[in-house]
């Protein structure tokens, strides 16, 4: 009907090629538009002006000879003031743009651990060869997205364990810190405990030798005409007994074998009494 009345429709985000006898006349802009085919004008097609988007999977070699299959997503657009480039100079904008990306990733300068770390710098290189490819053309590129990099199965498997012995030695390093930690922790635990220790002992032979002291010093004057050698041999056979009655108070107590008789008391009163003597000396 639009024929028939001389008058065309051009949707929104789209251009259409008007033609007179054969060659460009116009590029019509949404909206109704006048087009008398009787004086020879005629409709040669519509135009997108959307954006646009092709998935590229194509493969590529890396700095360190492996090959990796590589998917860029490239979205274009058809400029609206170069509409007529973009309708006549290409007949297949989607296979030279698949072209153009080809060659750019024919032979990449990066390694392997690189590409995946740098491929937004991969994109960037790509986009600005085809936005100057492509913009003769009439075309825009508004954006290129490396999606996916996908080297061999075998490069993969030897990446995955590279990245496992490495977390491996990670972990062993980490489990060594703790043992070590553990074991300084204990030892210093340890010398504490053994310098505690040696305070309580010195601080009970303090005690024992304070309450001799006092006791030697009681019993001499409430008894008078006794020397300090008879209150010290007195001490000396209390302890012993209390000893005997300990040693034999315990169910649990290996059997010890002690000389005992009057002679022998004398005797371990002389032997304590030469022991201290000799350790005054000493000091």
């Amino acid at each position: 009907m639009g024929n028939l009345f001389c008058c065309i429709q051009v949707e929104q985000s789209t251009a259409a090629i008007k033609e007179r006898f054969g060659k460009l006349d116009e590029v019509l802009q949404p909206g109704c538009h006048c087009l008398p085919w009787f004086l020879g004008s005629q409709l040669a097609g519509h135009l997108t002006l959307r954006v646009q988007q092709l998935d590229v999977k194509c493969e590529t070699k890396t700095k360190d000879n492996v090959f990796v299959n590589v998917v860029a997503s490239i979205q274009y657009r058809a400029i609206a003031n170069k509409a007529s480039d973009a309708f006549y100079k290409l007949s297949n904008t989607k296979n030279q743009i698949q072209a153009y990306v080809f060659d750019g990733m024919y032979d990449m300068h990066h390694f392997l651990d690189d590409v995946f770390e740098q491929k937004n710098d991969i994109a960037r290189a790509v986009e600005d060869e085809l936005e100057k490819a492509m913009s003769a053309y009439g075309f825009a590129i508004v954006q290129t997205l490396i999606i996916d990099i996908e080297p061999d199965e075998h490069v993969k498997r030897s990446m995955n364990e590279i990245n496992a012995a490495a977390r491996l030695r990670v972990a062993a390093n980490e489990k060594a810190e703790a043992q070590k930690i553990i074991q300084i922790k204990r030892a210093e635990g340890e010398a504490e405990s053994k310098y505690l220790a040696g305070v309580g002992i010195a601080r009970q032979r303090q005690a024992i030798v304070d309450g001799l002291r006092e006791s030697v010093m009681g019993f001499s004057e409430n008894v008078p005409g006794t020397t300090a050698k008879d209150i010290l041999d007195m001490v000396l056979v209390t302890q012993y007994f209390d000893t005997l009655k300990e040693i034999g108070s315990t169910s649990k107590s290996p059997a010890v074998f002690i000389p005992h008789g009057p002679g022998a008391i004398s005797d371990i009163a002389t032997q304590i009494r030469e022991g201290l003597l000799q350790a005054s000396a000493v000091n």
